[in-house]
């Protein structure tokens, strides 16, 4: 009998039903953004994005259900996001993933959002382990080791700021409109890696990061440029930016990947929709990890999705990991 799993993600700015059936055939996955009422602030407004979920959720549940042409009793458990994000857009998914499992006598799956993103690989191909999943958002940089599913080990993470969090602040100050990530990367393949930005903790024995000095010199950089009144090409400068990031990244995951022998190797997060990083990890993978399978889940699953919380969910609710009705939030929560 096939498997259905109801998934509700708000952790951020994006409200999101999904139906998946047997943990990788997604029948519905229904996004509502809110880019466009973040964009007039340059970035996620906390209790504008409350207020969002609060009038999507219930119409994202309907027309999930509807799209996947299911019906309420023929579902086998809720999974929901509970942390890590915004404690007030998580709250707002946890109360409706609970209020829906209760009313409809269903279990009810909490989900670590981050492994959520890991398990949107599983659409694109099967997962084998061991594997290695390099995780990369605007909030974590983590290297995830996995010797089975539901197993994280994390053996490498950012020390300070994400890699998406420095490409918001980069974005920024570049003037780009939000979300500046998209528009880094698509200025980049046009401009030169003319200012040769730092490569922190590339050579060092481990597997973290480092973001916030490249965020430091690029600003400096800017500044310096204007108060001397000389312009600066936008697309040298993302072209220098994304360089040092996609370097730094690329060498570390394949350094952990070598260290830490994997079947696969997941990019995953909302940066993995980054072209410059998904063409240059395939290089170099191809080039020094012939043996190992690189997995990038279609563009449309890279963001914040509830499809990949219900594949999650589908692993922890066979590890039967199901939670009751005190539930809440936790924003901080990691691995």
């Amino acid at each position: 009998m096939s498997e259905l799993i109801l998934g509700i993600e708000s952790s951020c700015d994006e409200t999101s039903v999904a139906v998946v059936k047997d943990g990788n055939q997604i029948l519905s996955n229904i996004v509502a953004s809110q880019v466009k009422s973040h964009k007039r602030f340059g970035g996620v407004v906390p209790e504008v994005a409350s207020r969002h979920h609060v009038e999507q959720i219930t119409s994202c549940i309907h027309e999930a259900l509807q799209e996947a042409q299911v019906d309420k009793k023929d579902l086998t458990a809720v999974a929901v996001t509970y942390g890590p994000g915004l404690v007030g857009a998580l709250l707002i998914g946890v109360q409706a993933a609970k209020a829906f499992a209760w009313a409809n006598d269903l279990p009810l799956v909490p989900v670590n959002h981050m492994a959520g993103h890991i398990y949107a690989a599983c659409f694109a191909e099967k997962l084998r382990f061991p594997l290695l999943a390099l995780v990369v958002s605007g909030g974590h940089t983590e290297l995830v080791y996995m010797k089975e599913d539901a197993s994280y080990e994390v053996i490498g993470q950012t020390r300070d700021d994400a890699a998406g969090e420095a490409y918001d602040k980069v974005g920024r100050v570049m003037g780009l409109s939000y979300p500046s990530g998209k528009e880094i990367d698509r200025l980049a393949p046009l401009g030169k890696d003319r200012y040769h930005f730092p490569r922190a903790m590339l050579n060092e024995d481990n597997f973290d990061f480092s973001f916030s000095g490249l965020k430091s010199a690029f600003i400096n950089l800017t500044h310096n440029a204007q108060q001397r009144q000389e312009v600066l090409s936008q697309e040298d400068l993302a072209a220098s930016f994304q360089a040092s990031v996609v370097e730094v990244l690329v060498t570390k995951t394949i350094r952990a990947a070598k260290s830490y022998p994997v079947k696969q190797l997941i990019v995953a997060g909302g940066v993995a929709a980054n072209h410059g990083l998904r063409e240059t990890m395939k290089q170099k993978v191809s080039e020094q990890l012939p043996e190992t399978q690189l997995i990038i889940p279609p563009l449309r699953l890279c963001g914040d999705n509830a499809a990949m919380i219900a594949a999650a969910g589908h692993v922890e609710f066979a590890k039967n990991r199901c939670a009751d009705l005190s539930l809440n939030a936790c924003p901080s929560l990691s691995f």
